[in-house]
């Protein structure tokens, strides 16, 4: 009859913990729902969002803040959207009110942003506008602080690319910030006929901005090397996809034919929505930037967007409309005005 030996080890209960431990760590390392060219430095995200089981997750958009921010609207925005619980939230630039090359002042207006953002219980990502990124000093600043003003990131199978619609050269940079300055000095003294005949209003840029080919490349290139994902947004400040010829959107667009894809911007301060060969083109309002009275269409928002293993389904949270537990608008936003036009009309 043949004995087999049976070799009992009784390690440690220590070292057992450890070995757990060590392969635990190596599992969490990787994220795999996760992706980006982005491997060390600074990065454009506080930090990354966290794995999660299934194809379904949520996010959340946020507009324009500044060019006249109202006190008290981004936070209530901030705690509504712990209420909501997404899964990260992204945003389309004018997150300073900025337009200096004091650098120092450029500091305190982002730690002020950052430290808003720092209360929200999910990633944030950043994208510049024309407040953050005017000049050659804020896109350096913007470099030091946040690393690329344009990059991509992969969750789920869905590729995100987020432009940087300030992308012109230092000469023509230089000239749009001197123009840009003049007008608003114009505009801080009531001289808004002048400031409406000056040099920056008449500048195309000032509308539509532009992408240079150097990031037209880049963005062809991760689009070519991205061909089985589900879904493609493309997050930006300036409707550029509006701008003609060199400097627009017609380059990626051509990278992205056949493919679905969603375009959201901000910049105008008004909603706006338009489709391009039966894709949407999406225009944000606001979320605390300045508003204008007359405007059906410029009111404080979210954009709210559930991704499920097909296609992504869009709503338009109204801030006025997302109530807490107790029926109120959270940390007092009852008393605040979310819409201009609606709050002219009650004073009528």
């Amino acid at each position: 009859m043949e004995t087999k030996a049976i070799i009992k080890i009784n390690w440690p209960v220590s070292i057992l913990l450890l070995i757990i431990a060590f392969l635990t760590e190596g599992c969490q390392k990787a994220n795999v729902d996760f992706e980006s060219d982005i491997s060390s430095g600074k990065t454009p995200w506080n930090y990354v969002p966290s794995q999660k089981p299934g194809n379904d997750f949520t996010f959340a958009v946020i507009s324009d803040l500044n060019s006249g921010e109202r006190p008290g609207v981004f936070e209530v925005a901030v705690e509504q959207l712990n209420m909501l619980r997404p899964d990260f939230i992204l945003s389309i630039g004018d997150l300073i009110e900025g337009g200096s090359e004091d650098t120092l002042h450029l500091k305190k207006e982002f730690d002020f942003f950052d430290q808003r953002v720092s209360k929200a219980y999910a990633p944030f990502f950043h994208v510049g506008g024309n407040h953050d990124l005017t000049s050659s000093v804020m896109q350096t600043y913007w470099q030091k602080r946040y690393g690329r003003t344009y990059y991509y990131f992969v969750y789920h199978n869905v590729l995100f690319l987020q432009i940087n619609t300030e992308d012109y050269s230092q000469k023509r940079m230089s000239e749009i910030y001197t123009a840009r300055k003049r007008a608003l000095e114009l505009l801080d003294s009531g001289k808004k006929e002048l400031a409406a005949q000056s040099d920056y209003f008449k500048m195309p840029e000032r509308l539509t901005g532009e992408i240079s080919n150097e990031q037209s490349e880049y963005f062809e290139k991760v689009i070519a090397n991205h061909r089985d994902v589900k879904w493609t947004f493309l997050l930006m400040h300036k409707p550029v996809w509006r701008r003609e010829g060199d400097g627009g959107l017609s380059r990626i667009e051509k990278a992205l034919y056949k493919r679905k894809y969603t375009v959201i911007n901000g910049h105008l301060h008004e909603y706006g929505y338009a489709t391009k060969n039966n894709l949407d083109y999406i225009t944000l309002a606001t979320t605390g930037g300045g508003q204008n009275n007359k405007s059906k269409n410029a009111f404080d928002h979210i954009l709210w967007v559930t991704f499920t293993h097909a296609e992504p389904s869009m709503a338009n949270l109204k801030l006025e409309g997302i109530l807490d537990k107790t029926g109120n608008i959270p940390r007092q936003g009852d008393t605040l005005c979310f819409q201009a036009s609606k709050c002219m009309d009650s004073k009528k």
